[in-house]
């Protein structure tokens, strides 16, 4: 019961907090509901206009019963706003006894010392009958909706919800989900209706009193459409504990551990309220896991899933690439890191309670609490500066397949689902890879929260996938290498990997990386004087070089003879440099280690990938290797040896 205590808690957090009306999570004994039309009538109850809503505007906030708002094929309508089924009398072949359970409760509503000028007006205008009618001449049946991305879908007559504006009237809040006083004397009406009498007063698991307590708990979490639901509801007829408890037929299962009308709802909302907050969104009809971490105070904290990128936001993100100075470049995302952080520290206390909850449903109706933990305010904040610290490297995410003009170079941790991208590729993408994305997502959060390993398996499944370049376009090579040397780093920590060339180390496969990134230098210097626009030899070999360096280096490097000989007509001075970086290489191997025949590690493409782009920040000048300036072109046409 500790998730829904802590979800109780923040909700009375977020009661307290002085935010704006769409700011705000749902109030109790109402849900949100996609409309489709609007319709609007004078205070009187005579009709005035209609029109079709827009996707963007279709979601409104109505009063429930608590049987309305878990009803599947039950006769309980929604008091104010409602299906044509319900609160057209003259819809055709329309079922009996729904529009008259309707206007029943719209009826006692009014009677009720907490009616509204709204509800009047709304009951006046359904007890003449004319719903459908006036739809109908004023054409917006037969209906059809219009998604964001065009697409058209029907909607049968019985199934299109309206929801209704008063005009003319005192009030200047012409809309029934706008106005503060009509959700309020919903409220109030809906608690007096539901007095608790001794039978169905329980001792409530969260506000530890006795109160009316929740025979139905909601939906809805996630969207809209989401009917799955985290507790279900104590049933008589399904025998939901047939066989554990002894309660009585109509008893609800007070046996169990009860919660409170009010306080069910108001823990389920902020549950909403926060995933609502976490840009949660589904890949066409498929939901994807949802992970929401929060502070029980409502205070900012960081977002575990996010890269470094998004974690350090527009204040401390660079648009340019990082520093190229030996050293520097760790130094540098360590000190802008730690900047960030140093802002949570001081807004958030040490013993704060922080909560990071995973939700996932297998079916429409069931959901399930997929991984949950409870941490102090500092185990939570180092935990986060251990995961990007720990796996910080180089990031190339290219240039964007929506937008070309987006390319976001960073230093720093990737995001879970980019992991799991760079893993899998197109199998992690759309509806049908839904589910390894989100698998693959619930793997990697412990490493994150509690600081576990990250899965072999996947680092090595990332190697494999990036090492076979020519299965890659040359955009997603860049963020695969990125990503890959990011994991390699941190399933290694205790090796100190640094985010830069490291020209003492001497294992095999650090050296054969470094080896294979100044190879693939010659060749594309060589077609850049020939303005040939081609792969290397070294990118199209990368994956049997991956798998036997020796004799493929071998290919590799006869090959280079005619681009050598291209670079020495155009720049000797840069052909001995590039000479005496090989050779350089070369003599840092034990022979025995040259010649085995084992495959390579993942070490071998942070070598590569170092050595890359020492060479793209250096040129040759006087006989050695200086740094360019940043704005310094690639290559300089003149020799400057010459």
């Amino acid at each position: 019961m500790s998730w829904i205590q802590k979800l109780y808690e923040t909700s009375l957090a977020i009661d307290k907090a002085n935010l704006k009306r769409e700011e705000r999570h749902w109030p109790v004994s109402h849900v949100a509901k996609k409309a489709h039309v609007e319709v609007t009538i004078d205070s009187y109850g005579n009709f005035r206009s209609a029109r079709t809503l827009n996707w963007d505007e279709a979601i409104t906030i109505i009063p429930v019963t608590e049987l309305s708002a878990n009803r599947t094929n039950t006769v309980a309508p929604h008091p104010l706003c409602e299906e044509l089924s319900y609160c057209a009398a003259d819809l055709p072949n329309r079922k009996e006894g729904r529009f008259k359970e309707m206007i029943r409760l719209l009826e006692n509503w009014e009677r009720s010392p907490y009616t509204h000028p709204k509800v009047k007006a709304v009951n006046a205008y359904l007890q003449k009958k004319t719903i459908y009618k006036n739809l109908s001449e004023d054409n917006v049946l037969p209906l059809k909706t219009i998604n964001p991305k065009g697409k058209k879908t029907p909607v049968e007559d019985k199934k299109v919800f309206v929801r209704w504006r008063i005009v003319e009237s005192e009030n200047l809040c012409t809309g029934t989900w706008e106005d503060d006083s009509l959700i309020e004397s919903w409220i109030k009406f809906d608690a007096n209706q539901n007095m608790p009498n001794q039978k169905d007063r329980s001792f409530c698991m969260l506000s530890a009193q006795t109160v009316r307590i929740a025979k139905g708990h909601h939906r809805f979490l996630r969207t809209s459409d989401d009917g799955a639901k985290i507790i279900s509801s104590n049933d008589s007829e399904g025998f939901t504990f047939r066989g554990r408890f002894t309660d009585g037929k109509n008893d609800y299962g007070k046996q169990a551990c009860t919660v409170g009308y009010v306080e069910s709802q108001k823990a389920h909302n902020a549950l909403r309220w926060l995933i609502r907050r976490q840009g949660y969104h589904k890949v066409e009809d498929e939901f994807v896991k949802c992970f929401v971490a929060w502070a029980v105070s409502c205070k900012p904290i960081p977002d575990p899933c996010a890269n470094s990128w998004d974690f350090l936001g527009e204040e401390f993100q660079k648009e340019d690439t990082p520093s190229p100075l030996s050293g520097d470049v760790g130094q540098s995302f360590a000190l802008r890191f730690k900047k960030k952080l140093a802002g949570y520290k001081s807004n958030i206390k040490d013993t704060e309670d922080i909560v990071v909850m995973g939700l996932d449903s297998a079916t429409p109706g069931r959901m399930a609490i997929i991984f949950y933990r409870e941490l102090t305010g500092s185990e939570f904040l180092e935990r986060i500066e251990k995961w990007h610290s720990d796996f910080a490297w180089l990031q190339n995410y290219g240039k964007d397949k929506d937008d070309k003009k987006k390319q976001i170079l960073f230093e720093g941790a990737p995001a879970p689902k980019d992991i799991a991208w760079c893993a899998y590729g197109r199998k992690a993408e759309g509806k049908n890879g839904i589910k390894l994305l989100n698998a693959t997502v619930e793997r990697i959060l412990p490493s994150i929260i509690d600081g576990r390993h990250i899965p072999r398996d996947l680092v090595e499944q990332c190697v494999r996938r990036v090492s076979n370049r020519v299965g890659l376009e040359p955009w997603e090579f860049e963020k695969c290498i990125g990503i890959t040397c990011s994991l390699y780093k941190g399933f290694h920590k205790e090796r100190g990997y640094l985010m830069a060339l490291e020209e003492e180390r001497t294992s095999r496969d650090y050296l054969y990386g470094r080896l294979l990134a100044v190879a693939e230098k010659i060749e594309s210097m060589a077609l850049f004087f020939a303005k040939e626009n081609r792969e290397t030899t070294a990118a199209r070999l990368m994956q049997r070089f991956a798998d036997r360096p020796y004799s493929t280096w071998r290919t590799i490097e006869t090959s280079l003879v005619p681009y050598m000989a291209r670079i020495n007509a155009k720049r000797p001075g840069l052909l001995m440099g590039y000479k005496e970086l090989l050779d350089s290489i070369c003599n840092q191997f034990q022979t025995d280690q040259f010649e085995k025949p084992e495959r390579l590690n993942g070490e071998f493409l942070l070598a590569y990938h170092c050595q890359r782009k020492w060479l793209s920040e250096h040129k040759r000048e006087k006989g050695q290797w200086v740094l360019k300036s940043p704005n310094e072109p690639e290559v300089i046409e003149t020799d400057s040896e010459e």
